[in-house]
């Protein structure tokens, strides 16, 4: 089991502690997505394959609106959540265990719509693995379909390599629940720490580590278009409302 794996497996059962409310959060960005996605001209009709998916934040609000969404993850963990999260809504996914740089050995099928957020790309931590990554993904995108990803804005971090993120201070009806994470750099890498504080009936403090690569838009926006993309646009937060830039590659 490699580093994500585990960070994943581990943090599954306390992910959705890094929300106010991530029931809410999953109706907000299926809305967010669904939007993007009318504006390219696809309808509810499309297939969907959200390729890291997690407990399932982005796929279980896009089925709830309709969508056909096949959702993968490296974490066993995660995958369970999101099982058990798409069984209490009574939702229709298919969950597949699968590696997203080698989505052909699970899936012999395309998608419309490949997704990838939340920052998952940046667990490539070479070039190399990136562009192994990118190829993977694009080799399921039905032509004219689209490659959907958001990572954190690494054009601006870079610049000066903070050492922590903001917290996240929620205040819930029994306390609140704080997060966190700080980060360790070398090079363009880091060591990233999770730090999830739980101050309601008791006090719980978890603690997740985990290696990222900061990527920039260039790097990006390059291996998309030498690897099957005709066009590349990004939106931002300001744009969209979603807490991460997203890129938009269509096939």
């Amino acid at each position: 089991m490699n580093i994500t794996q585990s960070f994943y497996d581990k943090m599954a059962p306390q992910y959705d502690k890094l929300f106010a409310d991530w029931h809410a959060a999953t109706q907000e960005q299926a809305a967010m997505l669904d939007r993007l996605f009318a504006d390219r001209g696809l309808s509810k009709n499309a297939t969907v394959l959200d390729c890291a998916c997690g407990i399932g934040t982005q796929c279980l609000g896009l089925a709830k609106l309709g969508y056909a969404v096949t959702a993968s993850d490296l974490s066993q963990g995660a995958l369970a959540e999101a099982r058990k999260r798409a069984a209490e809504k009574n939702l229709s996914i298919s969950f597949q265990q699968a590696d997203f740089c080698a989505l052909s050995e699970t899936f012999s099928q395309c998608f419309d719509i490949v997704m990838v957020m939340d920052n998952a790309l940046p667990h490539m931590l070479t070039p190399s693995d990136l562009e192994r990554a990118v190829k993977s993904m694009l080799g399921q995108v039905k032509q004219g379909g689209l490659l959907i990803a958001s990572i954190r804005d690494y054009d601006e971090l870079l610049t000066h390599k903070p050492p922590c993120s903001s917290p996240y201070i929620h205040q819930t009806p029994k306390g609140q629940k704080v997060s966190f994470q700080t980060w360790t750099w070398r090079g363009d890498n880091y060591r990233l720490v999770q730090y999830i504080i739980d101050d309601e009936d008791t006090l719980n403090i978890s603690k997740f580590e985990c290696e990222y690569r900061a990527t920039c838009r260039e790097e990006l926006t390059s291996l998309l278009l030498c690897h099957g993309c005709s066009r590349v646009h990004w939106l931002f937060p300001c744009e969209t409302g979603f807490y991460q830039p997203i890129v938009i590659g269509q096939k």
